[in-house]
């Protein structure tokens, strides 16, 4: 018999002879005539309807139990279906104790419920569609920047520096270590942090290769339970050399966004239904439809003449909240927008002084989306070595910096990148509330499952 996946089978152009398919049960119908079972493989959303002799049934053969079915592949009599399974034997491989399994037939159990069980929630409808599209949104992240001529650099995840100089790391260090503090040597001789970016590591390739990405796990230590970060998530991120423009980045951001959305739409468009139609209905997905472009200076007067009451009052020098993200993209017209040009003291050393009088700024940019809030920073980098230097003397970081200094000194031109955060990505095509259901096993404050 001939091994097929349930999607292959669905997609039988004609009736196949001896066929034989593994999967789980989704569904058991038991008419005194036939024998329904619907089986699914995790290889596409719909389950392969398999109609058998009731003499076939089996005291284990129930939801969610394992099972291999041989038999003939035919045209189904149902619209709703193209091929079926002519069941000739059925052996159940793994029987499922219905009673304590969490997942119950025929239900839509909501996200929150099935949060509750993460090594089971991938056998859920929702959470499966999620991680086929996740697989795949990878796989075109990737192409996008091969297609484009980048060369994909591996990021260290260890490392000793911190580059947003927020201070939320997490410190690593051996096990017997933290058992014997009074030793007080660290294992690399240094003190060292899991990665919050890859950036200043592509920094150092992109003097080699001119375009440069990394796509992996980054982490944070933020006391953070909120629907939008995690401790743990993924970052895709892009160096750009010889590039004097922030108009260049934010057109690679978009680039990305466009071509990545457009491969995940056209590969998984039933997963991708699921969700516009259960998860998030109502909510209009427009994928970068002309994005709106303001200053930094234009988004705190925008907020400052806004009606609503924030909980933070806007002011020229501050951050940008959440409550203000969300104000300027409905101000916007509910599109994506590029905020452009930050205070120089608000953003880190490594960003491009604009020179521009008292009001200071640097070449930075966010985009925020719907939903969301920001998903992609990125910056102009400061190439020139008398800012850096100076600047990187004033915040004490000089001696620690002197490899990135050097960078400066030999062969340095103008360059540019940007982050993007890999789950906040998904949450906005998708419209999936909290991050927490769009990563396989997430890990968050209070939280390590698994």
């Amino acid at each position: 018999a001939v091994r097929l996946r349930i999607r292959e089978a669905l997609g039988a152009r004609q009736p196949v002879g001896e066929v034989k398919v593994q999967g789980w049960v989704r569904s058991v119908r038991s008419q005194k005539e036939v024998l329904f079972l619907h089986i699914n493989d995790g290889s596409s959303l719909e389950s392969l309807q398999v109609v058998a002799d009731p003499s076939l049934e089996n005291r284990d053969l129930t939801f969610g139990s394992a099972v291999e079915v041989q038999g003939q592949l035919v045209k189904s009599p149902h619209k709703m279906q193209n091929m079926e399974l002519k069941a000739e034997t059925i052996r159940v491989v793994g029987p499922c104790d219905t009673w304590s399994f969490p997942l119950k037939m025929k239900e839509r159990h909501p996200l929150e419920y099935v949060r509750q069980f993460p090594h089971l929630r991938c056998r859920n409808n929702t959470l499966a569609s999620l991680l086929r599209i996740r697989s795949e949104a990878t796989a075109a992240i990737h192409s996008f920047f091969q297609d484009n001529g980048y060369v994909h650099i591996h990021t260290p995840i260890i490392t000793s520096n911190d580059c947003e100089g927020a201070g939320e790391l997490f410190q690593i260090e051996a096990s017997n270590e933290a058992r014997e503090p009074a030793k007080k040597t660290h294992f690399f001789n240094v003190p060292a942090f899991l990665t919050v970016s890859g950036q200043l590591h592509l920094e150092v390739m992109a003097g080699a290769f001119t375009h440069v990405f990394t796509f992996g796990p980054t982490f944070r230590a933020e006391n953070s339970q909120s629907r939008r970060h995690l401790a743990e998530f993924y970052m895709v991120e892009a160096e750009l050399s010889f590039t004097e423009s922030l108009q260049d980045i934010m057109q690679v951001m978009e680039d990305l966004f466009k071509t990545a959305t457009s491969t995940v739409l056209s590969k998984c468009p039933h997963d991708v239904e699921l969700f516009h139609k259960h998860v998030a209905p109502g909510q209009l997905f427009f994928f970068f439809p002309p994005s709106c472009r303001i200053s930094y200076n234009e988004a705190v007067e925008t907020l400052k003449r806004a009606s609503q009451t924030f909980t933070f009052k806007p002011e020229w020098g501050c951050d940008l909240q959440t409550e203000h993200e969300k104000y300027l993209v409905k101000h916007c017209g509910d599109v994506p927008v590029f905020v452009i040009n930050y205070p120089y003291d608000l953003k880190p050393f490594y960003m491009r002084d604009n020179e521009d009088g008292p009001q200071r700024t640097v070449a930075a940019v966010d985009l925020l989306v719907p939903g969301v809030g920001e998903l992609c920073g990125g910056s102009l980098r400061e190439e020139r070595l008398p800012f850096l230097e100076s600047r990187l003397q004033r915040l004490g970081l000089a001696d620690a910096y002197q490899w990135y200094l050097d960078l400066r000194k030999f062969g340095s031109v103008p360059h540019g990148g940007f982050g993007m955060g890999f789950e906040r990505y998904l949450q906005y095509i998708l419209g999936v509330d909290n991050i927490k259901d769009v990563i396989p096993f997430p890990r968050f404050s209070h939280s390590c499952l698994l």
